[in-house]
């Protein structure tokens, strides 16, 4: 993995060199390739996930990605819901996301690779995106929860352990951003505002967050069987 950066205008693009280019080739992306409407024009949406960001499922040739324009929640949101406050191109939310991203998927953690990160600026303010290779034939925890067995759960638990070993202070540990593979794989993804931090009591929030999610879903026992996955891989 090779991260990379180039401007164009006010748009300025982090991307995974080995990924977006040729050998002694510029880079093959433009920003245009970061927006949802150059896609949805194109008929290449393959598919829309659920929440704020309306993340893209789309086709690049033999590439299937997953878009996500950053969103903002809350009573901000009425003001604007799109735009972020600019105090420097690395303090952006899509770069530190991308950056962040690179970092755990080199450390073998079960993270989507990431491709290009987007920032466009407008004066004080700047809107975003981020684009990352689909994870194939997953599924949320959420929509498993019914039939997930405690094997499975325990797999869940040791997984956010892992994470939580490698330093990763995890802001919206949920349901539906941990996923399940065709082989009962568990992997994390959206790490929007996320960190590396020392150990601490970040840890016991990010479950605490992780059991009412599983409460929110109708699964509170679940979380059990999180724990005793969580425990075992100490």
């Amino acid at each position: 993995m090779r991260l990379a950066t180039f401007q164009t205008g006010q748009a300025f693009i982090l991307y995974d060199a080995d990924i977006l280019c040729d050998a002694g080739q510029g880079p093959q992306i433009d920003s245009r390739w970061l927006t949802p409407d150059f896609w949805r024009e194109r008929d290449a949406v393959l598919g829309e996930a659920p929440g704020r960001g309306a993340s893209l499922f789309i086709a690049c040739d033999e590439e299937r990605w997953a878009l996500r324009p950053y969103r903002r929640g809350g009573l901000i949101a009425r003001l604007s819901d799109a735009r972020y406050v600019w105090t420097g191109l690395e303090r952006t939310r899509a770069f530190r996301e991308m950056r962040l991203t690179a970092e755990l998927k080199q450390r073998g953690l079960p993270v989507p690779a990431p491709v290009a990160a987007g920032v466009w600026r407008h004066g004080p303010s700047y809107t975003a995106t981020l684009i990352t290779r689909l994870i194939p034939d997953v599924q949320a925890l959420a929509e498993r929860l019914p039939t997930a067995t405690p094997a499975l759960l325990k797999r869940v638990g040791h997984t956010v352990r892992r994470f939580h070993d490698a330093g990763l202070d995890h802001v919206d540990l949920n349901a539906r951003n941990l996923l399940v593979d065709a082989d009962d794989h568990i992997w994390l993804i959206d790490f929007d505002r996320c960190r590396l931090r020392t150990p601490g009591r970040w840890q016991e929030d990010n479950l605490a967050r992780l059991e009412r999610s599983l409460a929110k879903f109708g699964a509170p026992e679940a979380m059990a069987s999180v724990r005793l996955g969580y425990a075992a891989s100490a």
